[in-house]
């Protein structure tokens, strides 16, 4: 069962799960109890969307560790393609590799999109809130990236 098959995604327990990300480090979820965490999927680095998205989360970064929460930026890329997209966005976060899809499948992330008159399979860019006690408590999908961090930023800093 995937994070987004449960009955009510909201508020479910997120499977406890690990991999590699930049900075020659390992994401591990038990490493983050007691942080609110941000995971945003993209589907490439160096594209024209994931920049802007990316330089949004990096422009309110100072905002969101004022709240406790940790952004991870999360795609199908390789470790060196994100170090080297991380350092041309002097990114403050760190950014966690999927190429097998593990944590893309967990929180059912990939879609057929059409691109150029053909259908291919790829990340639908979404954003997942993890509250510190490891629940997924909100969850954006199809994202649209103007506004958007904004948004999260907003749910984040809202007192529940």
């Amino acid at each position: 069962m995937t994070v987004a098959d449960t009955p009510s995604a909201h508020n479910c327990q997120v499977p406890h799960f690990s991999a590699a990300m930049t900075g020659q480090k390992s994401f591990d979820l038990n490493d983050y109890s007691g942080k609110t965490l941000v995971l945003y999927f993209y589907p490439k680095d160096n594209t024209p969307g994931c920049t802007t998205e990316s330089i949004a989360f990096r422009d309110l970064h100072a905002e969101f560790e004022a709240h406790n929460v940790v952004v991870f930026g999360i795609s199908r890329d390789s470790l060196r393609s994100h170090e080297g997209f991380k350092n041309k966005l002097a990114l403050p976060f760190e950014l966690i590799s999927d190429p097998d899809e593990t944590l893309c499948t967990m929180f059912n992330v990939m879609k057929l999109k059409n691109m150029y008159g053909k259908q291919v399979r790829g990340i639908e860019r979404s954003t997942f809130v993890i509250d510190a006690t490891g629940k997924l408590v909100k969850e954006w999908r199809g994202v649209k990236v103007a506004g958007h961090v904004d948004e999260v930023l907003k749910f984040v800093s809202t007192p529940n």
